[in-house]
């Protein structure tokens, strides 16, 4: 018998399949990780195959020298699915197998944890009066049934356990531990749906791709809950996503509180061993449901009925890092390969995903209320222009000011929202001009007030702050646009005493940062909560009443075709906090383009308005969905390298542009908008194709590229963000 095996290392030149004889009386099947001589050295791969035949001389073959595990850790769909990554992303094999295990586990830094449990007797236990503690730990199993032994020793002492066990009165045995990642469930609430929720259920009974466009507050999340309860009834499971980590507390103790143990979390933000417990517990089937972010959609469930992508628009469903890849193509994979229903939620949908449901591609729900039947928050559109004019140049509005006031003089709570994190986003001096930026990276360092640091948000390098103008010695040094920290800093100073909390990238990097910080806003009143995008989404609290968006034309002028959508979606998002109970809502935004068309789209919750717009506006442009946007990347720290390669790359693909006449809309190469990160100099082709050839025309520029480069070369199709 022979194994084909994929080395588990991320090189290029070893991206291919080879050939291992499986040794008599070892067990070796296809998705099993092994461990192989390679060269001079020994390493780990997996199987992809086991055959009768080699395609070499047998005597040339090494044998697999051991299996980590008895048992295949990929499973058949995934194999099948890590093909479909490679050929449609033009990715390497084992970076796709990476994905699907736990990093930890594919290192051997985590296992299972085991511990001694202790239960008692069934039989007769007779002890003498002067075995008090003997009598207190009997008495104690029968009340709990069963202890770790490690507790017994530290509650009773471990002499007089040892004396029980000796005289046969406890039996010891070896018990899995299971580290759970969960520290607080909600209560289940039992809600039932309302006619226009219950269309939705009825009408997601077949395989098929689903696009669900409710409002915020609608009740999308008890659809969800419901969907997959007559799944798994029906004996199916089930993989649930969320855009942010921040949003899986909240998800979590409402899943938890439904379907008990049959949850399981995954995402990046778990422990070693409670990542490893999690999908150990999905790959055995003691869990049916996965909920997670991105990462999420790689559990190793077998027998999918249905898969939810919530906030099915966010940009975070799209990988830009290596393997790049999208998220909703996998899950459409996974759904095909299971015969599965998958249903895309957002109260702003992607304009790809509406397209495709106005065409017919996908199958439209719509829930056009709110599930409580309440009026959506008014937003108030403030003219900031107008503010400076009447002197007021400060961050927030008069309007938001007093409306805060309020908000703090009836114990309730707020929420302000800015995309921008840090104290200030760059420091400049005002007499040459001179800005600090990264030493790695060609980006200004962002001022975070509370280290006194200069901070790079592209790679965390972290850089003192200085005193003076390292060019010219001026001390008049400016900072610029503001962030969260900053927000943060002014509103203790109006309002003194109030809880102010912060929730960004910075706030939330320890273990249960979200949970903790969202707790604490939900038992405080009043409150205010200043974040970013990852309170803009998916929160369900009952007291906040305001929301204040303090820099709404952050996301609007950024040099990318997707700029306006973002900002819509941001806005309605973060909107949709508000009022969610009984009391009023209400949204201040604050622009100095108040004329713009996403703003007076999004103060009406008007989303098939925008979408018309942009649309049209998409389509004479030629802008996707209408096109492909194709971007090659070149990364190198040699920078003639980078430089050399693009030239001979771009002129290859120029050849295209002739063979493809008229299907190409734009082409050229360039520096890329951030020209170095983490010390890497960066280059890019950037095309625009039509529909028609796109597949064929991405497939040649990639053979190109690939041939031409001896590094990685990073593909991206329709990316997210060019800089």
């Amino acid at each position: 018998m022979y194994a084909s095996v994929i080395i588990d290392q991320d090189a290029k030149a070893i991206d291919r399949v080879f050939e291992y004889i499986v040794p008599d009386g070892t067990r070796v099947c296809a998705g099993m990780r092994v461990v192989v001589p390679f060269g001079a050295r020994v390493v780990q791969g997996f199987v992809i195959e086991i055959k009768h035949d080699c395609s070499y001389d047998p005597s040339k073959l090494k044998k697999i020298i051991s299996c980590p595990e008895d048992f295949a850790v990929i499973k058949p769909e995934m194999l099948e699915l890590m093909k479909f990554m490679a050929d449609k992303n033009h990715l390497k094999l084992a970076s796709v197998l990476r994905l699907f295990l736990p990093s930890e586990m594919r290192e051997g830094k985590v296992r299972e944890l085991f511990a001694t449990s202790c239960s008692l007797y069934e039989g007769e236990i007779s002890l003498s009066k002067a075995a008090v503690k003997q009598q207190e730990i009997v008495n104690y199993l029968r009340e709990v049934g069963s202890e770790k032994l490690t507790t017994l020793n530290e509650k009773f002492g471990a002499g007089a356990v040892k004396a029980l066990f000796d005289k046969g009165f406890i039996i010891k045995e070896k018990v899995q531990l299971v580290r759970s990642p969960m520290s607080s469930v909600g209560q289940d609430k039992k809600i039932t749906l309302n006619p226009a929720q219950q269309k939705v259920l009825d009408t997601v009974c077949e395989e098929g791709v689903y696009l669900l466009h409710g409002v915020t507050g609608s009740g999308k999340t008890e659809v969800y809950m419901h969907l997959i309860d007559r799944e798994l009834e029906n004996g199916k499971n089930a993989i649930m996503l969320v855009p942010e980590i921040s949003l899986t507390p909240q998800i979590m103790a409402n899943f938890k509180a439904r379907f008990g143990d049959k949850v399981a979390l995954l995402h990046s933000g778990l422990s070693a061993g409670e990542r490893f417990d999690e999908w150990k517990r999905l790959y055995s089937g003691q869990a049916r449901i996965a909920i997670g972010a991105r990462s999420a959609i790689f559990a190793p469930l077998d027998n999918l009925g249905i898969i939810i992508l919530d906030e099915e628009h966010d940009s975070s469903y799209t990988s830009e890092s290596n393997p790049r890849y999208f998220t909703a193509d996998i899950a459409k994979f996974r759904a095909k390969y299971n015969k599965a229903k998958l249903l895309l939620g957002s109260a702003t949908p992607s304009v790809e995903s509406y397209k495709k449901a106005k065409e017919g591609e996908y199958k439209l729900l719509e829930l056009p209320i709110r599930a409580n039947g309440r009026e959506m928050p008014k937003i108030q559109i403030v003219d900031m222009i107008g503010e400076i004019r009447a002197g007021n140049s400060g961050m927030f509005s008069s309007q938001l000011l007093a409306d805060l006031a309020k908000v703090v003089n009836d114990k309730k709570q707020a929420m302000i929202f800015i995309n921008r994190r840090g104290y200030s986003s760059f420091m400049r001096c005002r007499d040459c001009g001179y800005i600090a930026k990264c030493t790695d990276c060609d980006v200004s360092l962002v001022y975070h007030r509370e280290d006194n640091r200069l901070k790079c948000h592209y790679c965390g390098k972290q850089f003192k702050v200085p005193d003076r103008c390292p060019s010219c010695g001026s001390e008049n040094i400016k900072h610029g646009a503001v962030g969260t920290e900053r927000v943060v800093s002014e509103l203790k100073a109006l309002f003194p005493g109030v809880k102010i909390l912060r929730m960004d990238n910075d706030t939330t990097s320890s273990k249960n940062a979200h949970q903790k910080i969202l707790d604490e806003f939900k038992n405080s009143l009043p409150a205010i909560l200043v974040g970013t995008q990852m309170i803009a989404k998916g929160h369900d609290f009952e007291n906040v009443v305001l929301v204040g968006i303090v820099d709404a034309d952050q996301s609007l002028y950024q040099t990318d075709y997707r700029s306006t959508e973002r900002t819509f979606s941001l806005i309605t998002q973060v909107a949709g906090r508000a009022g969610r109970s009984e009391d009023e809502g209400k949204v201040v935004l604050q622009t100095y383009a108040p004329r713009h068309y996403a703003y007076k789209f999004a103060a009406n919750y008007d989303y098939k308005g925008f979408y018309k717009k942009e649309e049209n506006i998409r389509q004479t442009a030629s802008f996707p969905p209408f096109s492909r946007i194709i971007r090659v990347l070149f990364a190198d720290s040699d920078e003639n390298y980078v430089r050399d390669t693009l030239k001979v790359c771009y002129n290859e693909a120029r050849l295209l542009k002739e063979k493809y006449a008229g299907q190409i809309i734009y082409m050229d190469a360039m520096k890329s908008p951030i020209k170095r990160m983490q010390n890497k100099y960066r280059y890019q082709i950037l095309m625009r194709v039509k529909l028609d050839r796109a597949d064929e025309i991405e497939k040649e520029l990639f053979e190109i590229c690939d041939k031409a480069c001896k590094n990685s070369v990073f593909f991206e199709v329709n990316p997210q963000n060019l800089s």
